[in-house]
């Protein structure tokens, strides 16, 4: 089980700020000077939270949020400086290659984690913010976030998160958003499918951050998990027939374990699981 000094040992430095409650761990985004604009340390220490809480079903939710409200502004333009001038004196383009593709690692990684991954969006959501929004199993903003992919209009192209935008919103609606690379507004995201909840001003927001945790809580460990890894499968190339024989395995031997047999009896007795205030 991890806790919190030992997942702050592995940050690579003060970019981002954990927070933990019980279950749940809140991952600050830490820059507001930059409009919490996505370094490589930033990166990297995120990468090293989701690979040490990887097998620890005690964390049951993830809360990326950012400070100073805004969520992030994309990628950071001073890494961008020292990557070209790195690039220049060996004559060539590996370390641009390195450093966009290690921003897709991560972004695979949350994608995968098991925890169920919130976001609460503020203020900028763009570029890499914005991919980080589309891989959350839930994203709540404010109506007055102002989303976006402005990578074109800058001469680069969304490269790492084009594929998990166009798995969010459809490819169709994806072209639109990349291919513009229009501003948009929280009511906006949902009309498009990026978000799941818009909340009128900050009372309403801090209200679906704490339903949505109650929920979160209220689904047991070890299902959570493991129904999210089969929601991953399902939007795979895997045979249908395969996944479903092995959904039928995994729903007997869930119905059978100290989980099942625990939802069941509460269910039955009209009271919240063992699990559910943890």
């Amino acid at each position: 089980m991890a806790d919190l000094q030992s997942l702050n040992s592995v940050l690579a430095d003060d970019s981002i700020e954990l927070e933990q409650s019980g279950s749940i761990l809140k991952i600050w985004l830490n820059r507001p000077d930059s409009r919490n604009a996505m370094s490589l340390n930033m990166v990297k220490s995120i990468m090293n939270v989701f690979n040490a809480i990887a097998d620890d079903s005690s964390i049951r939710g993830v809360v990326f949020r950012g400070r100073g409200n805004h969520f992030c502004a994309g990628g950071d333009i001073k890494d961008m400086a020292a990557i070209r001038a790195e690039a220049a004196s060996l004559g060539s383009n590996k370390p641009y290659i390195d450093f966009n593709r290690q921003f897709g690692a991560m972004i695979e990684l949350v994608d995968q984690a098991p925890q169920t991954v919130v976001v609460v969006l503020e203020g900028a959501v763009l570029g890499g913010g914005f991919g980080l929004a589309c891989i959350s199993d839930v994203a709540i903003a404010h109506q007055d976030a102002q989303f976006g992919l402005p990578e074109t209009g800058l001469g680069i192209l969304p490269a790492q998160i084009a594929p998990f935008v166009v798995k969010r919103v459809g490819l169709t609606q994806a072209r639109r958003l990349a291919l513009l690379g229009a501003r948009f507004n929280g009511n906006k995201a949902l009309q498009f499918g990026v978000i799941h909840e818009v909340a009128e001003n900050e009372n309403e927001l801090e209200q679906l951050i704490e339903t949505t945790l109650e929920q979160v809580k209220r689904a047991a460990p070890l299902a959570s998990r493991a129904t999210k890894a089969l929601l991953h499968r399902a939007s795979s190339n895997e045979s249908l027939s395969n996944l479903l024989d092995d959904a039928a395995v995994q729903f007997a031997d869930a119905v059978n374990s100290a989980e099942g047999m625990e939802g069941t009896m509460a269910f039955i007795q009209k009271r919240k699981p063992s699990w559910a205030d943890e």
